[in-house]
C-alpha cells in the first residue's frame, strides 16, 4: 500500500464500502466510480474530508476529485478493493440513464486509460518539432526518427489502443478487443495496399462527399479503401458489434470448445462487417462531425471561439467536457487540426491567472497556502483544484475566469487558432502547435491569447474581488452521522488533546436470542484472540439468525454456517454459527436470503437445527465480529448477561 492508504481506506468506506463499487477508473484529477446505489455514498463526509477537493455527480459517475496525486489514490483505492487497473462495468452494472449519461460514461471509460500516455508522446512528438524548428537539429537524423517514434507511435496505432479499452467499457474480452485494432492497421488491408495493384474496379457514391474507390471485394461485396491507422471513431464501433456477437455466441458454443471457438467466430463475424460496413459508415460520419463542426465555426469564428471558451471550465465542472474530447481528436485526425475545441485553452490560463490574483491580494494565511501550488498546476494544465478548492467556494472569482476565458477564446476563434497533434496539457502543449511546415504564426497567437488572458483575469480579479472576511475554503471533517434508519445513532462530544471532535456511536443489535460470551472467554482461539475482528459470542436460545443492522449480504458460505454483512455505515460483520460447522456442509440450515441480497435490521436470515447441530457434537458458540474493526476508533461490547434477537449487542465508535 501507498503513502495514501488511509484516505483511500475512507473513500472507499464512504462510497458505501467496496461491496458498492461496480468500477473504478480515472482521469487527471477525479477518481470515477461507477456505484450500485449511489445513495449509500456520504456525499457531505467526503466533501469535507482532507484531501478531497469536492464530489460531483455526473454522466453516470459518482466522481471523487481527488487533485495532482489521483494516481498514487487510484493505486490505493485498487489495492483495498482487490479491483484490477482500468476495471469496466460488468454486466447488470452497465451504465443506466438517459442517451447523453450513456455516452458520455462510455467516451470516458474509453478514452481515460491512455490520457497519460496520450498527453507524454505528445510533448514528446511537440518537442522534437519545437527542436527541429529552431535548427537545433535536422529532421533527418536518427536522433529525429527515434523520438518522432515516440511520440507518433501511439496516435499511428491508434486503434490497437482504442481496441483494448474499448473492449474493457464494453464487456468484451480485451485481447479480442486488442487483435480488432491490430487488423485495423494491417498493412494489406490499408488504402495504399489496396490500391497497389493498379487502378480501381469502380467508384462508389460518386460526385459526393464519400465518394469512395474500390480496388477489391470480399467474396464478390465492395470494399471501399481506407486508411484506419490514427482513426478513432471506427474501431469503437467495431469492437461494440463484436461484443455483441461474443455474448451471442457464447450461449450456443458448448463450454468445451468455448475458450476459441467463441473468440474465432466473433473475428470472423465482427471483422468481415467492419471493414464491409462498420468502419466505412463510421468514417463517413467521422467526415461529416468534422464538416458540420467546421461549417458552424465559419458562421462566426470569434462567436464560436467566445462560447467554447465561456463554458468550457463549466463542462469541467460536470465532468461534460468529455462528450467533446472525440470531436477534438477527430479533427486531428480527419483535418490535421483542431480549430474548434482550441479556444478552450484559454481558459487553462484565465484560471491560474486569477488565483494568482487572489494570491497576491488575499491576507488570509490559508488562502495563500493553496493559491500558490494551484497556480502551478494551472499552469501545467491542471485546473480543477484550482476551481473546486478555490474558485466555486468564492463564487466571484469563477465567474471572472469565466469572463476571462470568453475573451480569450474569442481572440483565438478570429485567428484560427490551432493545434496540430494531440498530447501534452497547459504550456507543454506549446509546441504541438507549431504548424507542419515549420512556420511559427500559430505559435505567436497561442501565446499571445495567453499574455491577453491572463491579463485581463489578474486585472479583473485585482479589481473586482473583494475580501471582506475570512475565507472559508474547507472546514475539519467531522464524523457525520449515517442514516438513522440502519441502527440507532447518536454523536457525543468528547474531548480529545484539547480539541473537540464529535464522536459517532452505531449501536449494532444481536442477531441470536442468547447468553453472551466476552471474547476473552470465547473457545475458539482464533475469534477470541481478535485476528478476526472484535466483537461478542452469543450462546443461542434459539435457531435463527436475524439481520444486526441494514446493510447487504457480502458474504454467505455455501455450507450456510457463515454469514457476512456490510452495513450501510461500512462496518463488516461477521456471523459464524456454531465451532467447526463448516463439515456439516449446510445439514441442518435453510438460508431465507442470498449472497448480494439487501437487508433490514431485524429481517430473518437464517434458521438452524439446534438440536441436530449440537448432536453431531458441534459448540454452538456463535461469534458475532467487527471485521474491520481497525477502521473505528473502538468496539464496546453490551454489559447484558442475556440477550434476545434486537437488543443492543455492541457500539461501534467512529
Amino acid at each position: 500500500m501507498g503513502k495514501y492508504e488511509e484516505l483511500a481506506r475512507e473513500i472507499v468506506k464512504n462510497v458505501g464500502g467496496k461491496e458498492n463499487v461496480s468500477s473504478l477508473t480515472h482521469c487527471i484529477t477525479r477518481l470515477r466510480f461507477k456505484l450500485k446505489d449511489e445513495g449509500r455514498a456520504r456525499d457531505d463526509v467526503l466533501k469535507k474530508m482532507e484531501g478531497v477537493v469536492t464530489v460531483m455527480k455526473s454522466g453516470g459517475q459518482y466522481q471523487v476529485v481527488i487533485g495532482n496525486h489521483v494516481p498514487e489514490v487510484y493505486a490505493d483505492v485498487i489495492a483495498l478493493t482487490g479491483m484490477e487497473e482500468g476495471s469496466m462495468d460488468k454486466g447488470e452494472d452497465a451504465p443506466s440513464g438517459s442517451l447523453f449519461n450513456r455516452a458520455i460514461d462510455a467516451i470516458s471509460g474509453i478514452f481515460q486509460p491512455i490520457l497519460g500516455i496520450m498527453a507524454a508522446c505528445g510533448m514528446v512528438k511537440g518537442l522534437n518539432a519545437l527542436f527541429v524548428a529552431i535548427g537545433l537539429y535536422a529532421d533527418t537524423g536518427g536522433g529525429y526518427l527515434i523520438l518522432n517514434a515516440v511520440g507518433d507511435g501511439l496516435f499511428h496505432f491508434m486503434p490497437l489502443f482504442l481496441g483494448y479499452t474499448a473492449a474493457k467499457k464494453f464487456q468484451l474480452k480485451p485481447m479480442i478487443g486488442l487483435v480488432i485494432g491490430a487488423i485495423m492497421c494491417y498493412p494489406s488491408v490499408q488504402n495504399s495496399a489496396l490500391s497497389a495493384g493498379g487502378e480501381a474496379l469502380y467508384t462508389l457514391f460518386q460526385g459526393t462527399m464519400f465518394e469512395s474507390e474500390v480496388y477489391t471485394t470480399f467474396f464478390g461485396i465492395p470494399m471501399i479503401a481506407m486508411d484506419y491507422t490514427g482513426t478513432v471513431i471506427p474501431v469503437i464501433f467495431v469492437v461494440y458489434f463484436a461484443s455483441k456477437c461474443e455474448k451471442f455466441f457464447s450461449k450456443f458454443v458448448p463450454d468445451l470448445v468455448k475458450f476459441f471457438f467463441v473468440p474465432m467466430l466473433t473475428l470472423v463475424v465482427a471483422i468481415p462487417a467492419g471493414f464491409l460496413l462498420i468502419g466505412p459508415i463510421a468514417t463517413f460520419g467521422s467526415a461529416v462531425i468534422a464538416e458540420t463542426v467546421i461549417s458552424v465555426r465559419n458562421f462566426s469564428p470569434l462567436l464560436a471561439g467566445a462560447i467554447v471558451g465561456a463554458t468550457w471550465q463549466i463542462l469541467v465542472i460536470f465532468g461534460l467536457h468529455w462528450g467533446f474530447i472525440p470531436v477534438y481528436i477527430n479533427n486531428i485526425m480527419t483535418n490535421g487540426y483542431d480549430n474548434v475545441m482550441m479556444p478552450f485553452f484559454a481558459c487553462t490560463f484565465a484560471t491560474s491567472a486569477v488565483v494568482l490574483g487572489i494570491f497576491w491580494k488575499t491576507k488570509d494565511k490559508k488562502l495563500k497556502e493553496m493559491a500558490l501550488p494551484n497556480f502551478i498546476s494551472g499552469i501545467f494544465g491542471v485546473t480543477e483544484p484550482a476551481i473546486y478548492g478555490i474558485l466555486l467556494p468564492l463564487k466571484k472569482p469563477f465567474i471572472i475566469s469565466c469572463i476571462a476565458g470568453c475573451i480569450g477564446g474569442g481572440f483565438y476563434g478570429a485567428f484560427n487558432f490551432r493545434k496540430f497533434m494531440m498530447g501534452g496539457m497547459g504550456i507543454f502543449e506549446f509546441p504541438a502547435m507549431i504548424e507542419p511546415d515549420g512556420s511559427l504564426g500559430n505559435l505567436v497567437v497561442a501565446i499571445t491569447g495567453v499574455v491577453i488572458t491572463m491579463i485581463l483575469a489578474f486585472a479583473m480579479t485585482m479589481l473586482f474581488y473583494k475580501e471582506d472576511a475570512p475565507v472559508q475554503l474547507a472546514e475539519e471533517s467531522d464524523r457525520a452521522a449515517a442514516d438513522g434508519s440502519m441502527a440507532v445513532q447518536t454523536q457525543d462530544k468528547v474531548q480529545s488533546a484539547g480539541e473537540d471532535k464529535l464522536i459517532s456511536r452505531l449501536e449494532i443489535a444481536s442477531p441470536l436470542k442468547g447468553k453472551v460470551i466476552c471474547q476473552a472467554d470465547m473457545k475458539d482461539e482464533a475469534f477470541g484472540s481478535g485476528a478476526l475482528g472484535k466483537g461478542v459470542a452469543i450462546l443461542p436460545a434459539e435457531g435463527n439468525v436475524y439481520a444486526p443492522a441494514d446493510g447487504v449480504i457480502s458474504a454467505f458460505f455455501p455450507t450456510l454456517h457463515a454469514i457476512g454483512i456490510t452495513t450501510d455505515m461500512g462496518a463488516e460483520l461477521l456471523i459464524h454459527v456454531g465451532l467447526d460447522t463448516v463439515q456439516l456442509n449446510g445439514e441442518g440450515f435453510k438460508a431465507h436470503v442470498a449472497e448480494g441480497d439487501r437487508v433490514a435490521k431485524g429481517q430473518l436470515l437464517l434458521e438452524f437445527d439446534q438440536a441436530l447441530i449440537e448432536s453431531r457434537g458441534y459448540c454452538m458458540e456463535t461469534p458475532v465480529l467487527v471485521t474491520n474493526a481497525d477502521d473505528y476508533l473502538d468496539v464496546v461490547e453490551t454489559a447484558a448477561k442475556q440477550v434476545g434477537h434486537g437488543d443492543e449487542l455492541f457500539t461501534i465508535l467512529n
